[in-house]
């Protein structure tokens, strides 16, 4: 019964590590950012790529939409699906959200009963 349990949950683990990206991307605008910046922001982008996707930009001029990419050397189908929603063109990128902070006049619970 217990061999049971262990393979069903190995063959659980596998099928999780298959279905949950191993890296989300981070929006990062294609058109502004450098080498470094790309790289560190797209999954399956590694330092070449990224040059290369610089290079390609200086050559040609900015990229107007995901499927662009395509024309650089080593960036396929599967890498423009897993970062097409991180892929900006224009603008600047929102900040990052703010964490709330709490107000020094704000009072707690064990303040406001005593």
């Amino acid at each position: 019964m217990q061999s049971k349990f262990r393979k069903l949950l190995a063959a659980l683990v596998v099928a999780a590590s298959f279905a949950l990206p191993a890296f989300a991307a981070t929006p990062v605008n294609i058109n502004k950012a450098d080498a470094a910046t790309i790289a560190k922001s797209l999954d399956g982008i590694g330092q070449s790529k990224a040059q290369a996707i610089v290079a390609w930009r200086q050559a040609h001029g900015p990229f107007k939409r995901v499927e662009d990419l395509a024309q650089v050397k080593g960036i396929g189908k599967g890498t423009l699906e897993r970062n097409h929603d991180a892929i900006r063109f224009s603008g600047d990128l929102p900040p990052p959200k703010a964490t709330p902070k709490k107000s020094a006049h704000h009072k707690t619970a064990s303040t406001a009963k005593s």
